[in-house]
């Protein structure tokens, strides 16, 4: 690991003057378990390493203005033991469960996974069916992004070189719903995902399905949601949908996976979180197993 510059903020102020004089030069540190990895491998060369871990402000899960608000602080574990999240927004929880190993979620957060950007973020499909805003800031002011435009490639975000993610808001529901995630691993334990999906159902039978580690950045799948717009799940639907589905994406073939098997097993989760949705939303209890092996 190259020598960096170390500088732990006393506010959030002080870190984002930080970060606006040193710009693309100066890395975030929050849990770490992405960035030192990477800086080890010598992938990542920053100068600066701004610690972010004494601010305050950045910490906490709460409800206010519409939305449920989880800090850039917040480990995965914190996510896991959230009522909130546990209850309302089930398939984030789910994924989180399935994160790593419990010492990387004990130090790992939500925010950094989001800005690592690797395509088999557990975060992103789950994100993505709940509508969620990133909470931006910078010396200059504050922006919002949707959880649509934050993934522009493989690890990169919409994030400009003197801004910071502060947090990230989940919008309150308004009815109850049925959701879901589904992750495909090679083995039980840690490991990456190889292809990982998302289901959201409402009593209307309005479907919102995302899918991640099967594209450069997590996706919706629109033309099954369009297809299943005011339809009950069938063996049929849920067959369409799921081919529907294949055209959304664009796995490569890597260590963990092909190509061929990753399009096969998305359009078998797919079935199955469509189904599990629903059986979610009429029961309030879990469907399925959410890994598979």
């Amino acid at each position: 690991m190259e020598n960096f510059r170390y500088l732990k903020p006393a506010d959030l102020d002080e870190a984002l003057s930080l970060k606006k004089e040193f710009g693309s030069k100066a890395r975030f540190l929050l849990g770490g378990t992405d960035l030192f990895i990477q800086m080890n491998k010598g992938i990542l060369v920053p100068e600066v390493v701004i610690d972010l871990k004494g601010i305050e402000g950045l910490k906490g899960i709460e409800k206010k203005d519409g939305y449920v608000y989880i800090g850039a602080r917040v480990s995965w574990t914190e996510i896991i033991e959230s009522d909130s999240i546990r209850e309302d927004y089930p398939a984030l929880y789910e994924a989180s469960e399935l994160v790593a190993s419990v010492g990387v979620r004990n130090t790992g957060t939500l925010v950094g996974n989001i800005c690592n950007a690797v395509p088999s973020l557990e975060a992103g499909s789950p994100l993505l069916v709940y509508s969620a805003v990133v909470v931006v800031k910078s010396a200059d002011g504050e922006r919002e992004i949707p959880i649509e435009d934050f993934f522009t490639g493989v690890k990169k975000t919409a994030l400009k070189d003197d801004e910071m993610v502060v947090g990230v808001k989940l919008p309150l529901k308004k009815e109850k719903t049925g959701d879901v995630y589904v992750k495909m691993g090679r083995y039980e334990g840690e490991d990456l995902a190889q292809a990982g999906v998302a289901v959201c159902t409402d009593g209307g039978n309005n479907y919102l399905i995302a899918l991640n580690a099967v594209a450069p950045v997590p996706v919706r799948a629109k033309k099954a949601e369009e297809f299943l717009k005011g339809k009950k799940i069938d063996d049929a639907a849920a067959e369409k949908a799921a081919e529907l589905a294949l055209e959304d994406i664009s796995p490569i073939s890597d260590m963990r996976a092909s190509r061929e098997y990753r399009l096969h097993m998305c359009r078998v989760m797919v079935k199955r979180a469509l189904k599990a949705s629903v059986s979610r939303l009429e029961t309030g209890e879990p469907a399925l197993n959410t890994r598979l092996i």
